[in-house]
């Protein structure tokens, strides 16, 4: 497949002579004389290679620079001018620029530049395929990374992971915080102990204190024998508490006990229990908003906060989003018949640009459910979820917008609801059908007879 390469300069005659010199020489090129015009381009087509002007009318090549960096950070941007600083070049290389070249430009060292960016980008590949190989030796168990946000947090976790402090890990949904707790626990001196999960926010009040810290046989109705709570379980290892910011005010009084003392008893009971366990505890919300609400303790959150660690969201970080295609498609790739399955750049380039509103845990059922409905050993921008196709519109195109004939046209339109209800159902065929009011036999035979499993 040709490299595509934009070209962004308000010279119309500029723009059209590179254009024909670089399509001369095997390249597939676009034009875009602002970076506004550029900013569209890149949304609508896979660009590998930007050749920018550095004076554009409005924004400069410096601007167009850092927005792609928000875009697509893989995207390599080569600056044009015809007056050339040390100063102006230091700037487009710390922005993110990939070269620097003054005008009049020499055609073969272009073409060069373009040819070494290819380079870097297959080599890019082969690095990445060869850490996802070496994740499970990584400093912190299962995280790998490109990110310069995430090798900070990787670093604060690694450092505090010898010792008992608390720890408070804030982000949003499907950033991986528990992930990060289970790699905190398993680095750490209390690896050979127990990793207890609890969800503050999936147990109602009366549960919760129940599975924390245990109860006694008849201290309430069903309670027909003694039950231990994850504290108890936990001893000697970590408990790990998400969505602690859901933790009602009673319970955050025994949590407290528990973080100074190390001591509580059960539902029901008289007998004071000793535990020695770590707490490492999450939450999506603002635990200073609450605080001032009275919703949660202020002594409480000093004692969870011994240390913070923020995980950014993946919009934040899209550096790791090939790293996790790959880790993703390798752990569902063995659901399929399949020996090997990958992206294509298109894919690539449209999973790239997404914003992933529920983070990490989103990016993973989107390559589930594109693995699911793949019709070869190459995943194309077909195979994707209707909302990454086409941002901000989950619903199908009308007949209108496609050709063919009416057979092809239902066709069409009976792939994407199937595509969707799967990426709905996280992959699920059985739940899927049903929601689609179709039998599960008869979905199977559509995705046999596309060449999905």
């Amino acid at each position: 497949m040709k490299t595509t390469v934009l070209i962004v300069e308000d010279e119309k005659v500029q723009r059209v002579v590179l254009a024909g010199d670089l399509q001369g020489r095997g390249f597939s090129v676009l034009e875009a004389e602002s970076v506004d015009k550029a900013l569209s381009v890149v949304s609508a087509n896979t660009v590998e290679v930007v050749l920018s002007d550095l004076k554009l009318q409005g924004e400069s090549g410096i601007d167009l620079v850092k927005k792609l960096r928000l875009v697509n950070p893989e995207i390599s941007v080569v600056i044009m001018t015809a007056y050339a600083t040390v100063e102006t070049a230091v700037e487009a290389m710390k922005v993110g620029a990939y070269d620097f070249v003054t005008k009049p430009y020499n055609l073969d060292e272009m073409e060069m530049i373009i040819r070494r960016i290819i380079e870097k980008n297959n080599l890019t590949s082969e690095v990445r395929y060869l850490r996802e190989q070496l994740s499970s030796i990584n400093r912190l168990e299962g995280y790998i990374t490109n990110s310069e946000k995430m090798e900070k947090v990787l670093d604060v976790a690694s450092r505090v992971s010898p010792s008992k402090a608390s720890v408070l890990i804030i982000g949003e949904s499907g950033t991986g915080k528990e992930l990060l707790a289970r790699a905190i626990h398993y680095s750490g001196k209390r690896k050979d102990g127990m990793f207890v999960a609890v969800n503050c926010a999936a147990l109602n009040e009366n549960l919760l204190e129940s599975e924390l810290f245990g109860h006694e046989k008849g201290s309430f109705t069903g309670a027909d024998r003694q039950h231990k709570g994850r504290f108890e379980i936990a001893d000697g290892g970590t408990i790990f508490l998400d969505e602690i910011g859901d933790l009602p005010l009673h319970t955050q009084v025994k949590l407290l006990r528990i973080l100074q003392e190390g001591e509580f008893e059960r539902v029901g009971g008289s007998v004071t229990l000793s535990v020695d366990v770590r707490i490492i505890a999450a939450t999506n919300k603002n635990i200073e908003e609450l605080i001032k609400e009275d919703k949660f303790r202020e002594d409480l959150y000093y004692r969870l906060n011994v240390v913070n660690i923020k995980i950014p969201p993946l919009r934040e970080r899209k550096e790791d989003i090939p790293l996790l295609i790959d880790s993703f498609a390798a752990k569902y790739i063995k659901e399929t018949d399949k020996k090997r399955i990958e992206f294509s750049k298109q894919a690539i380039d449209l999973l790239m640009k997404y914003n992933y509103p529920g983070n990490i845990r989103e990016l993973e059922n989107i390559v589930h459910h594109s693995i699911v409905l793949a019709r070869g050993e190459i995943i194309t921008s077909e195979d994707l979820p209707t909302g990454i196709r086409h941002p901000g519109s989950e619903r199908p195109r009308g007949f209108a917008e496609e050709g063919g004939t009416l057979h092809e046209k239902v066709e069409n339109l009976e792939k994407r609801l199937i595509n969707d209800a799967l990426y709905e159902t996280n992959g699920n065929q059985s739940a899927a059908a049903k929601l689609l009011g179709m039998s599960e036999r008869n979905l199977r035979y559509r995705l046999e007879k596309w060449g999905g499993k």
